[in-house]
């Protein structure tokens, strides 16, 4: 049964949501499910924007079907050749093979490596800048190279002033025929989803982000149509996604506040991390997380590390290393190109103190990290002559916090 949507004028929602599928990239708990989005606009030429994955191809093509009616599909933009959004493009070509296929150089060579049908006659290669028409609408497309993969591109329409945004703007999570954000509980249900997509997804390529950010500064966007989640419509709602991805992308603390990271093998570590979140409570420092790294999937980790001002990086030592799963995380956050925050580290070992140094020498490869000096060690137990320590460790976070 078919279940598009219209959008505004004779723009439609066409994508359609998984909630079986567990893993996202077979990487990321998707908790929530998935949606894929995509989108038709019906001019005197007809026009689809990316396609699907081949779990909800089924309704895909149902919603496609009864929308376009009787009508061609004349183009089909691709803004992202990854196979959630691109999959079913051999099976769109046999269905419309009047279809024209819209893309950039790098999309065309990634059809070549995902098919083996020819694009002779059948692709139309677009530059930066240039523009398309289709009766009463003209799009613009702008290159958005690795914002998350080298060959993503947006696509704004003049019209409607829409932003077809690719991968950017979006978010883990089914969407349960409510397609936009202002008909959503977005802030207390969607925004820490957004999060932990982009970190995950996008959160590498800040200085990738900032410059589309910036190419797409001057547009008067009414509508932001990304490939995951909901539809931006509202000016808060649209003003809202650009500030997050400006304080995403430029690597900087949504807000200050402290995030503990315990990787604790019979608790003794952890006992520590309880005891100095309450001793920042004590001092006023509200919200403070900690996080039980072993049992915490990583993308969640990532997310708030994002998120958070001030990280706390307690480990034991393990096999005369880190923790693994402690060490696991900062790998993460390496490959993950973090930065620009204040990291405090604590170790324990019971026959060896070698968790703090290799904490430190990964963190070290982080820019813009700034590491407090002391690393307080703990031998098996925490013991009360260290308490001190913690008091001054929290006294030191408190400072950093007012900065």
């Amino acid at each position: 049964m078919h279940q598009e949507q219209c959008i505004k004028d004779n723009l439609y929602y066409v994508g359609a949501s998984d909630r079986r599928l567990r893993l996202f990239e077979n990487a990321y708990p998707i908790p929530y499910g998935m949606s894929y989005n995509s989108y038709l606009i019906l001019d005197e030429k007809t026009i689809l924007f990316d396609s699907v994955d081949r779990t909800v191809e089924g309704v895909f093509f149902e919603n496609l079907k009864a929308t376009l009616g009787d009508r061609p599909l004349d183009y089909l933009v691709i803004t992202h050749m990854e196979p959630d959004h691109a999959a079913t493009l051999g099976d769109l070509l046999n269905m419309h093979p009047e279809m024209m296929i819209v893309g950039n150089a790098k999309i065309k060579a990634m059809i070549g490596q995902f098919f083996d049908f020819s694009l002779d006659h059948r692709f139309h290669e677009v530059k930066e800048g240039d523009s398309l028409s289709t009766g009463e609408h003209s799009f613009k497309f702008f290159f958005a190279p690795m914002v998350h993969w080298p060959e993503v591109m947006m696509v704004y329409d003049e019209k409607l002033k829409v932003l077809f945004s690719s991968d950017a703007f979006g978010s883990f999570g089914a969407l349960s025929g409510n397609i936009f954000a202002d008909e959503l509980n977005y802030q207390s249900e969607w925004n820490s989803e957004s999060r932990r997509y982009y970190a995950n997804i996008v959160g590498k390529f800040g200085l990738q982000v900032m410059n589309i950010l910036k190419k797409l500064s001057d547009l008067d966007i009414e509508i932001i149509c990304s490939l995951h989640g909901p539809v931006f419509r509202t000016k808060e709602d649209i003003q809202a996604c650009i500030k997050k991805y400006r304080t995403w992308g430029s690597y900087t603390p949504e807000n200050d506040e402290v995030v503990i990271y315990s990787g604790s093998v019979y608790g003794h570590t952890e006992e520590f991390a309880t005891l100095l979140a309450t001793l920042l409570a004590k001092r006023g420092v509200r919200n403070t997380k900690v996080y039980d790294i072993s049992s915490i999937d990583v993308s969640y980790l990532l997310s708030e590390a994002f998120r958070a001002k001030v990280l706390v990086f307690a480990a034991s030592s393990y096999n005369g290393g880190i923790f693994t799963p402690m060490e696991n995380f900062l790998m993460d956050l390496v490959a993950h190109n973090f930065q620009n925050r204040d990291v405090f580290v604590v170790e324990n070992g019971s026959w060896a103190l070698t968790a703090g140094k290799g904490m430190r020498e990964i963190i070290g490869q982080l820019k813009k990290v700034n590491i407090a000096e002391e690393t307080i060690s703990i031998k098996s137990l925490l013991k009360d002559a260290q308490y001190a320590d913690a008091v001054a460790m929290a006294d030191k976070i408190v400072e950093d916090l007012k900065k």
